[in-house]
């Protein structure tokens, strides 16, 4: 790696080299686990660079080929398994302000990576009454190529499914890292060789996106005296195929009224499971409907409040997914989570029985492959690694997926597997392995054994820890 010629070679293109700030720029939401925290905190690139344009990523890329510098791509920084770390140093390639939308159609938006999801859909919603069909949580902070890179679903999953899914993603403007980068434009089966693959094999510069109606959508909360009533609640309401959501998330009590502060006021006592909703205008009748057979509390809902009771409080995705735990983690630094599926309510009730208040359950409704899932985000009370791997053996010995959000690896955060696709297209797009290395087990390790039960360990992070 040299970095002096790596600077030289990109002239005027903004750098940064102070270190607390390339500190900052370095980091994600890793320290969501405790294993990740341990391992991932002295990572730190040398230098971050703001490409202007597109023009500006072609220049520092050629640049790190010829230098061996090490690449990162980084959004907003709102991943939570160290995407976004540079575990070899390097460079921290900030895409933020690459940030224009380009056009806006009546069912469809192109737009350059760094661009916020929110104000997205701010110019959409203005121009077309269209918006994504789903987003993170950090909806107003995410950046577009962030999601894209780093995330599989979220907020609109209940409909839409996972970012994945075809149809999603119309198509990707990706540059290479290479002698002389070249710039693609993937559509149809190639988008999936770069989405979720943390920019390990070519940098994401502009995406298009398919639009759905935009709706005021109306925020609803939902009591119940157990979790298990809420779950059954959220998956016949997740099911009910003339009514439109957005958002289902049933919480387990004791975390709506110790998290939640300004929803406090609404959930009758500690012990009340909720079921958090996004639902549209037009479905809120049946809803009504649905809330009284089951019998259940609404304790609220956002369209019936006061306007100046309704500003003081924030939007329901922002109760949900994974800023869910992050509200415990801000009162309890003791706790972590899990991401997991339960193929029916069967499964989430022998892990609400199995693991009780160790692991207070926090569901996602959402499709897969058609289906309606249990999306698990539980949260855990963290003893020691030990305990954490046994709980992920027991859900695994169960029939429950897990995710694993305590590894830094695309395989080992995902199905345990290669995707081969991926690999093939970094060996063409990134032939020095240059780009966000020690992600990819299969280009590091090719024989490593996802079935071994261990941990992989990037040889660079070693090296880097060591340095």
């Amino acid at each position: 790696m040299d970095l002096t010629a790596f600077r030289a070679a990109i002239g005027d293109i903004p750098q940064q080299d102070h270190p607390k700030i390339v500190q900052q720029k370095s980091r994600d939401h890793y320290w969501y686990s405790p294993r990740l925290k341990a391992e991932l905190d002295h990572v730190t690139a040398q230098l971050v660079v703001t490409p202007r344009d597109q023009a500006d990523v072609v220049t520092i890329l050629a640049a790190a080929f010829k230098t061996r510098v090490p690449v990162t791509p980084r959004g907003a920084g709102t991943g939570n398994y160290g995407q976004a770390m540079p575990l070899s140093g390097g460079v921290i390639l900030d895409l933020t302000s690459l940030d224009r939308i380009i056009s806006v159609g009546k069912d469809r938006v192109r737009a350059e990576a760094g661009v916020i999801l929110e104000k997205l859909d701010e110019q959409t919603k203005e121009a077309v009454g269209g918006e994504m069909r789903f987003h993170p949580s950090t909806y107003r902070m995410a950046t577009l190529g962030g999601f894209i890179a780093g995330g599989s679903g979220g907020v609109g999953s209940i409909r839409w499914g996972g970012l994945r899914n075809f149809g999603n993603i119309l198509g990707l403007r990706v540059i290479t890292c290479e002698e002389t980068p070249r710039i693609l434009d993937l559509t149809g089966p190639d988008i999936l060789k770069v989405a979720h693959a943390y920019g390990t094999n070519g940098i994401i510069v502009e995406a298009e996106m398919p639009l759905t109606a935009s709706y005021e959508w109306v925020d609803v909360m939902v009591g119940f005296e157990s979790i298990m009533d809420a779950c059954a609640f959220g998956e016949q309401a997740a099911r009910q195929d003339g009514m439109l959501f957005k958002e289902i998330a049933p919480v387990a009590a004791p975390l709506p009224h110790d998290w939640f502060n300004r929803h406090r006021p609404y959930i009758k006592h500690r012990d009340q499971s909720v079921v958090l909703m996004m639902v549209a205008p037009v479905a809120v009748p049946a809803l009504m409907d649905l809330i009284a057979f089951h019998k259940a509390d609404l304790l609220l809902r956002s369209d019936t409040l006061p306007e100046d009771e309704k500003k003081k409080l924030p939007p329901v995705y922002e109760l949900a997914w994974n800023h869910t735990t992050l509200r415990g983690l801000k009162l309890d630094p003791g706790i972590t989570y899990l991401q997991t599926q339960y193929p029916d309510l069967a499964h989430v009730k022998w892990a609400v029985d199995t693991f009780g208040d160790e692991m207070p359950m926090h569901i996602e409704m959402g499709r897969f492959d058609g289906r309606v899932v249990f999306s698990g985000l539980p949260i855990v009370r963290y003893t020691n690694e030990e305990r954490l791997e046994e709980i992920i053996r027991l859900h695994e010995a169960n029939g429950c997926l897990v995710f694993n959000p305590h590894r830094y690896t695309l395989e080992e955060g995902g199905m345990k597997k290669t995707d081969r696709d991926q690999l093939e297209f970094k060996k063409q797009a990134d032939p020095k392995g240059i780009l966000n290395p020690g992600k990819m087990i299969a280009w590091d390790d090719p024989d490593f054994d996802f079935d071994s039960g261990r941990a992989w360990l990037f040889d660079g992070l070693k090296t880097l820890g060591a340095a």
